[in-house]
Parts: C-alpha cells; sequence; structure tokens
C-alpha cells in the first residue's frame, strides 16, 4: 500500500506536532536525568548527616546552592533580578523549602534512602490537599479517593503500630507537607516573578536561616566532609536546574509523573551506597504512593483540558 500523501496545507502542521513530540520527548528525558541527580544527592546527604548535625548538613546544601545561584543572577540583571512585589510570599516558599530540607535531612540517619524516598513522594497529595484552602480549589471525589489511597501507602511504608515502626519516618513526612506548602506558594505566586527571582529568594532565605542556626549546631567538618558537602549542592543544584529546563520543554502534566522515577533510583543507590535492600512492604507501600501520585496528576491534567 502506498504511504499517504502529505498536502502542502498539512505539512506545517505535521512538523508541529512533530516539534512538540520532541519537546516533550527532551522534557521527559531531562526530567528523568534530574531523578539520578537528587537521588545521588540524597545519599551523600545520608553520608553526611551520620558524621554531622543535620542544620549542618543542609547549611552545606544551601552555601553551594546559594554560589552557583550567585552566577545565575550575574547573567540575569544581577541585583535587578532580586526586585519583588511579593516579598512575604517569597519569603514563606523558602522557609518552606528550607523545612523540607531540614526535615528530610535529619530523618536520613535512621531511615533508608528509599524509604524515606518513598514517604516522602506523597508531597503530591498534600499539595492538593493544601491546595483546597491557600488556592480555593475544588477537589473531586476521584481525587480525594486518590489521597486516600496514597495515606495508604505511607502507612503500609511506616508501619505505626509494628516492630517496624521507626519514629524517625515523621520526619519526611513532615519534610513533604513543608514542600507542600513551597508548592502551593509557588501556584500563588505563578506568573509574578521570574523563575531566576524565586529560585534567588529559596536560596537566601534558606542560607540566611540555616547561618543563624548553625552556631548553635556547629561540628568543625573534615576534608572528606567538605568535599561531599561540595558534591552534594552541585547535585542538588544541577537536578534543580534540569527540572527548570525540563518544564520548559514540555507541560507539567505531562513529564510529572515522571518524577516517581527518583523511587527507582533511590533503592538502587541506596543499596550500592549502604547495603540497603528495601524490605516487600516498602516496596508495595512506594508503588502504592506512585500509583496514586500518577492518578492525581492524571486528575490534574483532566481538569486543565476542561478548562481550557
Amino acid at each position: 500500500m502506498a504511504a499517504p500523501s502529505i498536502t502542502p496545507r498539512a505539512a506545517p502542521a505535521a512538523d508541529a506536532a512533530g516539534r512538540a513530540s520532541a519537546s516533550q520527548l527532551r522534557g521527559t528525558i531531562l526530567l528523568v536525568t534530574s531523578t539520578v541527580f537528587f537521588a545521588c544527592a540524597d545519599v551523600i546527604t545520608k553520608e553526611l548527616a551520620g558524621r554531622l548535625p543535620a542544620v549542618e548538613v543542609a547549611w552545606l546544601r544551601y552555601v553551594t546552592f546559594g554560589l552557583m545561584t550567585v552566577f545565575l543572577l550575574m547573567g540575569s540583571g544581577g541585583g535587578t533580578a532580586l526586585r519583588t512585589r511579593h516579598m512575604g510570599l517569597q519569603v514563606l516558599r523558602g522557609l518552606g523549602m528550607v523545612g523540607s530540607a531540614l526535615l528530610f535531612t535529619a530523618g536520613l540517619p535512621y531511615l533508608p534512602v528509599a524509604e524515606a524516598t518513598a514517604i516522602y513522594f506523597i508531597s503530591p497529595i498534600l499539595i492538593m490537599a493544601l491546595s483546597i484552602p491557600f488556592l480555593g480549589e475544588v477537589v473531586g471525589w476521584r481525587r480525594w479517593s486518590a489521597a486516600f489511597v496514597g495515606l495508604v501507602g505511607v502507612l503500609i511504608v511506616i508501619r505505626p503500630g509494628t516492630n517496624a515502626f521507626e519514629a524517625a519516618a515523621i520526619l519526611p513526612l513532615l519534610g513533604a507537607t513543608s514542600w507542600a506548602t513551597a508548592a502551593v506558594v509557588t501556584r500563588k505566586m505563578s506568573g509574578r516573578d521570574s523563575a531566576v527571582t524565586t529560585l534567588a529568594y529559596s536560596a537566601l532565605v534558606g542560607t540566611v536561616l540555616l547561618t543563624l542556626l548553625l552556631p548553635l549546631f556547629w561540628v568543625t567538618p573534615g576534608l572528606p566532609e567538605l568535599g561531599l558537602g561540595l558534591a552534594m549542592g552541585v547535585f542538588s543544584s544541577i537536578g534543580h536546574w534540569l527540572v527548570i529546563l525540563a518544564y520548559r520543554q514540555a507541560n507539567a502534566s505531562t513529564i510529572a509523573p515522571f518524577s516517581y522515577v527518583q523511587l527507582l533510583w533511590a533503592g538502587i543507590l541506596g543499596y550500592f551506597a549502604f547495603g540497603a535492600v528495601p524490605d516487600s512492604w516498602t516496596v508495595v507501600g512506594a508503588v502504592i504512593i506512585a500509583l496514586s501520585g500518577l492518578y492525581t496528576a492524571y486528575r490534574e491534567r483532566v481538569r486543565a483540558a476542561s478548562k481550557a
């Protein structure tokens, strides 16, 4: 059978569709690559958290993040990029981000990386719940059902009331709540400040707060700890930058579900770095959390399409 011909009028449409498809593919690749860097940063964070206080580990991450942000600011107008009409929201978002990093780090000395990451990935469900009082969004029964399933997944991972329960599992859960707060504030500021401005304030608020807390927890690090701290900050910063690039290439609702690939990397890298093998309950709980998050992302996409 002969291949169907493409008329001159159809050719531009086909070209546009091809470009859109290629852009979505690039966005997906960038986002999946970011999960590798985030997982590497988390593994290094766990190693450092066994040697230094959580505040100091988070400070090392933020100092590196802040230095890399300075170079970004220099290429984006310098001080003018710090101008904002929403200082309160920027500070609140920065506090949410640093709280998330600090709580997640505090739990890592006591939890396998895969387990802490699985618990942390309840954040999309928490974002949905917080969007009701703070953004006035209406959530239907399907998304509430997905939220309930996600919470069941978390309970399976942490198993309260059993000998397998570790109180430290509450810390990444609180960290996910803090991150969800930052994400909701980000949505509220959408289109008001540039991405560079928001990134700069996130680095500034976190670095200032952790620097103020640092004298209370300071332990002099050796050269190995400083090297690990630098690597942790670089990996984390590259991961965040790849996410920004990914969302410039593709729709968030299309590629966001691929962030769950980080659960896989967390398990693999956790095994090679610490010999930690996730037990069957953690795997089951992680799969349930991922499925609930994927369904929530799907419903978000359907909801956005209905408004278009």
